[in-house]
């Protein structure tokens, strides 16, 4: 958590609609502002009796991050990818200049629910006046639409989409390394938050708000006509990125072509799976190639069975890595709608929180940045393989590393118990919620990101999937996603699932003192 006072910045060490003031923490002030350092306040066994005022707590002190030039830049509404920060202090260093569709998804969804009146957002967005995050939210989204309709004047080759950008100058363009190419992943998580943000934004009474809905249906129906041009290539293929001819030149221009960068397709039954029920609704795709879809994708959704240490044998759809990051769709889309999938994935945190108890780990895995260098004060790197090896098809893993924000699938289930997770995290020394912290204790990431911040955020808002549920039914597919999803599913998990009688696992271990000193701003 970014803690604001003046012109410094320092890390805090740290339900779906509106929080129950039922069984109240003794003592507990509701309208206070709680302490910088308010994570060591609370024993796991508070969290778990007291969850919605610890949740208060916890959105007061991750609502800091929200400042511009820190998560955001005000002038054109577009999120950073982060905000380094200085090793001893806490202050803010080095702001990350540049951002993906994926950083976008976060922030808009957490403006959707904002719009919809969700005290929670306003409690992270506009702690003192929870009355105006509607109003605020939907004015970054009306400057955000300008910036994103500015954008596919400049680089119309794009059709509407977002590679990586640049987004600290006014007109956004690709960061380096990004001309003439496009992920479909990360596109895939933002059009949905779209679609939810729509629907939250022509739900309230106010015509401006009906507006600015108006443009980014507009800019909603205009990917949707693009998207089968740009990443399908046929039987079934999606390009998980896609190569541009020239970024300058319209779709349709005779001189601009598409074809997929290398043949790692977006096949995936993890955050990829967004794009395939975008291209399933709205594209100009036959009825046949729809079908075809479905069936490319079919081999990387296996069952597979977690069993260590005594526990177990857990029913689970097997991972990539099994991060905590491959379980984003489900932010997003009604899955837990349909019956299999829901006992089906919480397995899947009966066996992520169980497998941290087993392998005594204080935390939980999810790919992420990794520690900070404090002699150049620099990120070491980026890890993305760090998940379960024995439920995923990668078995080469780096589990040095646990991050707050892996928390966000467990808390989908039970706020409880995924934030007694969390508080485990963060309470250890230095780490706060900044991204990451080592297992030993010897170092942490001084950095602030969407991913890391937002995330559970987000989940503990309940994602956005009662808003696309609603906006589905109202677009009349709402029944065809349940039958697809149940299909595909059914198909390999059946009905009958392992394991549905242990219990999710609360932390053990604690991170240990390796001599870490806490952010001088915020000790207290």
């Amino acid at each position: 958590m970014i803690y604001s006072t003046g012109h410094f910045l320092a890390l805090a060490c740290a339900a779906t609609a509106s929080l129950s003031l039922a069984e109240a923490r003794p003592g507990y002030k509701r309208n206070s502002q709680p302490s910088c350092r308010f994570g060591p306040e609370w024993s796991q066994q508070d969290v778990l009796d007291h969850t919605d005022d610890f949740i208060w707590d916890l959105l007061y002190w991750e609502g800091k991050f929200h400042q511009n030039d820190v998560a955001y830049n005000t002038a054109n509404g577009m999120s950073y990818d982060g905000t380094q920060l200085d090793w001893k202090s806490g202050k803010r260093t080095t702001k990350h200049t540049f951002s993906a569709a994926s950083k976008e998804a976060l922030q808009i969804m957490l403006y959707a629910q904002a719009i919809s009146g969700s005290k929670e957002a306003a409690r992270f967005l506009t702690p003192q006046n929870l009355g105006a995050a509607p109003g605020f939210a939907a004015s970054i989204m009306e400057t955000k639409l300008k910036t994103y309709l500015q954008f596919n004047e400049t680089y119309p080759g794009f059709g509407g989409y977002l590679p990586w950008i640049k987004t600290d100058t006014q007109d956004i363009k690709p960061q380096d390394g990004w001309d003439n190419r496009v992920p479909g992943l990360d596109n895939g998580e933002l059009i949905w938050a779209v679609y939810a943000c729509i629907e939250a934004l022509q739900k309230q009474p106010s015509a401006k708000f009906h507006k600015i809905a108006s443009g980014w249906q507009d800019w909603l129906d205009y990917v949707a006509s693009t998207a089968a041009e740009i990443f399908y290539i046929g039987k079934g293929r999606v390009c998980a990125v896609t190569e541009i001819a020239d970024q300058t030149l319209p779709v349709d221009d005779p001189k601009q072509f598409y074809k997929c960068e290398t043949e790692t397709y977006l096949d995936d039954p993890y955050e990829g799976e967004l794009f395939t029920y975008f291209l399933q609704f709205f594209s100009k795709l036959s009825k046949a190639d729809k079908k075809k879809l479905w069936e490319y994708k079919r081999p990387k959704l296996e069952k597979t069975e977690y069993s260590q240490g005594g526990v177990g044998s857990i029913t689970v759809r097997k991972g990539f890595w099994f991060s905590s990051h491959e379980i984003w769709n489900q932010l997003e889309l009604p899955y837990y709608d349909v019956d299999i999938v829901r006992r089906l994935f919480l397995n899947g945190e009966r066996a992520r929180t169980c497998n941290s108890v087993v392998t005594k780990s204080p935390g939980l895995y999810a790919s992420v940045n990794n520690s900070t260098d404090p002699e150049t004060d620099t990120i070491i790197g980026y890890i993305s393989p760090a998940g379960i090896p024995s439920i995923a098809s990668q078995k080469d893993q780096y589990h040095d590393v646990i991050t707050p924000y892996g928390v966000f699938p467990v808390v989908l289930f039970d706020k409880g118990v995924g934030l007694a997770w969390w508080r485990n995290m963060i309470v250890g020394k230095k780490i706060a919620n900044t991204e990451s912290t080592r297992v030993d204790g010897e170092l942490v990431s001084a950095l602030v990101t969407w991913d890391s911040k937002v995330t559970t955020v987000v989940a503990l808002l309940g994602g956005v999937v009662d808003l696309v549920r609603d906006r589905m039914r109202s677009d009349g597919i709402y029944n065809e996603f349940l039958k697809i999803t149940e299909r595909e599913h059914v198909r390999v998990f059946g009905q009958h699932l392992k394991g549905e009688d242990i219990d999710l696992c609360l932390p053990k271990e604690k991170v240990p003192d390796a001599g870490l000193k806490d952010f001088t701003a915020c000790r207290a």
